[in-house]
């Protein structure tokens, strides 16, 4: 037997996702960890250096086979899952009209989809137990309009919105959920967005340690939501609370328009 606690990480291949399972193994749970991507072995070995048991899912959870397969992992080790950190998600930059419709519907997919199909199950398993906790990675880009990012940002405010509503209905069950909102993060996420010839793309931005120990700690504590990263971020978060939808339409095409980088 173990004392350690278990937990699960979304897209931990690499990124914030990877930063949030390595904060997991320093504090002391064991990891199920799951990427669609080849990178999640090297992404499980470096993690298992920290001390943590760790069981790899490869497979993609743009469809219920693969939500399927990592529940079942989860299930397999007849163990509580005490955290789950559902953090997969992809984006696609560009103008909706340009746009393949094949990208937009896998951010729905990635983002959405797998996050509420995954959500069922984990929330399910410790509202049973009356004990759990869950972090769903949003953004603060789920604040305002993303205009070159419509299909991305909007994903973000369902799991935004989905979040909050979550926390309402089970305030008494002993169950917590956090919201993470990183802002723009050193990741491959940019790149892999088509988006290297944009504004944001070329910004600097925050590191993914930074996210993810921020992220980990609000989980801890059952905090409601963390806009995470450095002051920067912390600044275009208390803007989005005041500033016009329109304003931050406006802001965002600023940022996240082809060709703003130059």
């Amino acid at each position: 037997m173990t004392d350690r606690s278990l937990a699960l990480v979304t897209g931990a291949s690499s990124g914030i996702g990877l930063e949030l399972a390595r904060q997991f193994a320093d504090n002391g749970f064991d990891l199920i960890v799951n990427a669609e991507d080849a990178g999640l072995a090297a992404a499980a070995q470096q993690l298992r250096s920290a001390g943590a048991t760790v069981h790899e899912v490869q497979a993609d959870l743009r469809d219920e086979h693969g939500v399927n397969a990592v529940w079942s992992a989860v299930s397999a080790t007849g163990r509580p899952l005490a955290a789950a950190a559902l953090n997969a998600g992809v984006g696609q930059g560009g103008a909706f009209l340009d746009t393949d419709i094949a990208d937009e519907q896998e951010i729905i997919d990635t983002n959405i989809s797998s996050t509420v199909r995954l959500a069922k199950l984990v929330l399910r398993d410790m509202n049973g137990r009356g004990e759990g906790r869950v972090l769903i990675t949003s953004s603060i880009a789920s604040t305002m309009p993303g205009s070159f990012q419509s299909v991305y940002n909007a994903s973000k405010s369902f799991l935004q919105s989905f979040a909050e509503a979550l926390q309402e209905e089970l305030k008494d069950s002993g169950v917590t959920i956090t919201s993470l909102m990183p802002g723009p993060t050193e990741t491959n996420f940019f790149h892999r967005a088509d988006m290297d010839d944009t504004k944001v793309g070329a910004s600097s931005k925050d590191s993914p340690e930074q996210v993810a120990k921020q992220g980990f700690e609000a989980l801890m504590k059952g905090d409601k939501k963390i806009v995470a990263g450095g002051l920067g971020t912390k600044a275009q978060g208390m803007a989005a609370k005041v500033l016009p939808d329109s304003v931050k339409g406006a802001m965002h095409r600023q940022m996240a328009e082809p060709g703003s980088a130059e």
